[in-house]
C-alpha cells in the first residue's frame, strides 16, 4: 500500500547533503520557550524562507498541539525549499507496527518524511525499552519498512549512539545496520547527552560508515560546548545529513546552532547548502525567530550578533582602517550582519573616524578634531559613562564637536520628580517639568507608574505640540547598573535608555550620583536624537 504525497518543493536544495532543522520539536525542549501553533507555523516559514532542506514539526499524536501544527502546516503553509518532517518512535515492543496508534499517527500527519527515533545503547533498551536486543532491531527494521511501504521518506536517529558504541560497539553498528537494510534513507548518531568531543566524534562516523555504508547524518547536543564542532567533526568523517536548531535552542544547554553550521558549510567549506542568496538572510532570520520564541538575542553569537564582528581595541581600528579583513574572519555581509566600531576609553583616533564613517560623519582628517573627541570620550568614561552601549549618545557628542553647538531642540529650565507612600500602602509617582521651546515657556505635570515614567510623560506633554514627531517615539527599555567602586547610597548610578521610532532603535546613556538626574540625562539624548533622525533643525 502506498500513499500519494508531495515530496519535493520545487526550489529545494540538492539531496547530496541534508541540512535539517528541529528547532520546532528539539528546539522547543529549551526551558523557558513554550510556542503555540501560530509560532511553530511562523518559525516554519522562516526556516523555508531561508532554505534548510527540512524542518521537522514535531511528534504527532503525542500532543493535541503537534497534531494541529501538521494539520494547519499542509493547508497554510507553500513549501518552496523545504520537506516537512514528522517525529515519532518505532513500534512498541509486543505491538504488530500495523496496530501501533503512534505509528498510524505518523502516517496521519501527511508528512513526506518521517523522523523515527531507536535505541542504539544496549542498556537503554534493557531498561527503557524492557525488551531485548533482538527484538528492538525487529521494531526498528520492521517500523522502517512499514513507514517506507506507505511511501514515506524515512530517517532513523539512533539515540545515544555515541555512548552506546563506547559501550557496545557491535550492537549499535547493528542498529545502523538494521534500519539501513530496511530502506532507511538516513541513519542519524545522535549524541544524545552532548558528551563527546570532535576527535572522538570523527573516529566514531568513519568506523560506522566503513563498517555498513549507510548514509550517515549527525545530531550533537551542547553539553560540552562542541555540538558545532562535533556536527563539523562529522562531516569531515563523511556524514551528509546535520541535524541543527535556530540559534541553537534545545534541552539542558542546547543543540548545535544551526546557523554557524550552515555559515561553515558554505563560507569554509564551500559547500552550497542552501539555496542562491540565502546565506545573506542569516541574521535577520535569527534574529526573527528569537523575536517569536520571546527569547533576546545573544548579543556575541558567531557570525549572527550584533558584536560578532564589533571591535574596540585602538590596535584592531588602526588595522581595519587598512583592511578591514586584518581582524574579520569572513566581509559580514555574507551572513547579513555589519561591521561596528564601539568607541570606548580603549578608542583610538582611528576608532573615531571609522566610527564616523559608520555614522555619516566625515572628520576629514582633521586630526585637532579626531584628537578632541578621543579625550573627551576618554574624560566622560572616567566618569562613568558608556558609549559602546549608546551609540546615539555619542552621535551626539560627536556631531556637537564638528559643528561647534549641541542637538539642543528646547532648553531646560527646571525639573522634578516626587515619589509619595501614601497611609494606604498606595503609591504615587508625579513629575512637573519646566521648559523653553519654540520661544515659548511650558510647565507640565504627570503622573507614571515610577518617578522616570512620570518625567518622561511630562517633558511628552511638554513638547508634543511643538513638536509632533515625538509621537512615534517608543522607550523600549531601561537599564540601572550601580558603577564598580561606588559604595551605597551615595554611589555613582549609569542608566541606559533603549528608544525606538518606526525606522530603528538607539541607546543613550546618563550619568550621575542621583538615579533620577541620570535617567533625564539618557531622556534627553533620546528626545534629542529622536528629533534629529525625523529631520527637525536644531533650535535652542
Amino acid at each position: 500500500m502506498t500513499d500519494t504525497l508531495t515530496d519535493a518543493p520545487e526550489a529545494a536544495p540538492s539531496d547530496a547533503f541534508h541540512v535539517f532543522d528541529t528547532t520546532l520539536r528539539d528546539g522547543a525542549q529549551r526551558e523557558g520557550i513554550n510556542l503555540t501553533v501560530a509560532d511553530k507555523l511562523t518559525i516554519a516559514r522562516h526556516l523555508d524562507d531561508y532554505g534548510v532542506g527540512f524542518i521537522e514539526g514535531g511528534w504527532p499524536g503525542a500532543n493535541p498541539r503537534d497534531t494541529e501544527f501538521f494539520r494547519r502546516a499542509r493547508e497554510e503553509i507553500a513549501f518552496r525549499h523545504a520537506r516537512l518532517v514528522a517525529f515519532g518512535a518505532t513500534r512498541k515492543p509486543g505491538v504488530p507496527v500495523a496496530d501501533d496508534p503512534q505509528v498510524a499517527a505518523l502516517l496521519a500527519s501527511g508528512a513526506p518524511v518521517v523522523t523515527l527515533v531507536a535505541k542504539a545503547h544496549d542498556r537503554h533498551v534493557a531498561l527503557a525499552l524492557r525488551t531485548t536486543l533482538e527484538k528492538n532491531l525487529a521494531m526498528v527494521r520492521e517500523t522502517v519498512a512499514h513507514l517506507r511501504a506507505h511511501g514515506r521518506r524515512v530517517f532513523v536517529d539512533c539515540e545515544h549512539f555515541f555512548d552506546g558504541h563506547r559501550a557496545n560497539a557491535e550492537y549499535a553498528t547493528a542498529v545502523v545496520r538494521a534500519a539501513h537494510e530496511a530502506g532507511a534513507d538516513v541513519v542519524v548518531l545522535c549524541d544524545t547527552n552532548g558528551g563527546m568531543l570532535p576527535a572522538q566524534v570523527a573516529g566514531t562516523v568513519s568506523a560506522v560508515l566503513a563498517a555498513t555504508g549507510a548514509r550517515l547524518g549527525i545530531h550533537a547536543q551542547d553539553d560540552t560546548g562542541c555540538a558545532v564542532a562535533n556536527t563539523l567533526a562529522a562531516v569531515d568523517a563523511g556524514a551528509t545529513h546535520v541535524q541543527c536548531t535556530a540559534n541553537g535552542y534545545g534541552e539542558r544547554v542546547g543543540n548545535a546552532n544551526l546557523f554557524p553550521v550552515v555559515a561553515a558549510l558554505e563560507l569554509k567549506y564551500d559547500r552550497r547548502v542552501l539555496p542562491p542568496g540565502r546565506l545573506a538572510e542569516t541574521t535577520r532570520v535569527s534574529h526573527a525567530i528569537a523575536e517569536v520564541v520571546n527569547l533576546t538575542p545573544s548579543t556575541h553569537q558567531p557570525y549572527v550578533g550584533v558584536s560578532a564582528f564589533a571591535h574596540k581595541a585602538g590596535l584592531h581600528a588602526s588595522a581595519i582602517k587598512v583592511d578591514p579583513d586584518l581582524y574579520q574572519h569572513i566581509d559580514p555581509e555574507r551572513v547579513g550582519n555589519t561591521m561596528r566600531m564601539l568607541v570606548s576609553d580603549m578608542a583610538g583616533r582611528a576608532s573615531i573616524e571609522l566610527k564616523g564613517k559608520e555614522l555619516g560623519i566625515d572628520l576629514g582628517g582633521d586630526r585637532e578634531l579626531v584628537g578632541r573627541v578621543v579625550e573627551r570620550v576618554k574624560e566622560r568614561e572616567a566618569q562613568g559613562y558608556t558609549y559602546e552601549a549608546a551609540d546615539a549618545s555619542f552621535e551626539l557628542l560627536l556631531r556637537q564637536e564638528v559643528t561647534g553647538r549641541a542637538l539642543r531642540y528646547y532648553r531646560v529650565e527646571s525639573w522634578r520628580a516626587i515619589a509619595e507612600d501614601r497611609p494606604d500602602g498606595t503609591h504615587a509617582n508625579e513629575a512637573t517639568v519646566k521648559i523653553w521651546a519654540k520661544g515659548e515657556r511650558i510647565v507640565a505635570t504627570a503622573e507614571g507608574n515610577g518617578p522616570v515614567n512620570a518625567l518622561d510623560r511630562a517633558l511628552r506633554s511638554a513638547l508634543e505640540p511643538f513638536y509632533p514627531q515625538l509621537g512615534g517615539l517608543e522607550l523600549t527599555d531601561y537599564k540601572v547598573r550601580i558603577l564598580e567602586g561606588s559604595l551605597g547610597t551615595g554611589s555613582i548610578t549609569r542608566v541606559l535608555v533603549s528608544t525606538s521610532d518606526q525606522d530603528g532603535e538607539w541607546s543613550t546613556v546618563g550619568v550621575a550620583e542621583n538615579v533620577i538626574a541620570a535617567s533625564w540625562q539618557a531622556l534627553d539624548d533620546a528626545y534629542a536624537y529622536g528629533l534629529w533622525r525625523a529631520g527637525v533643525e536644531p533650535r535652542e
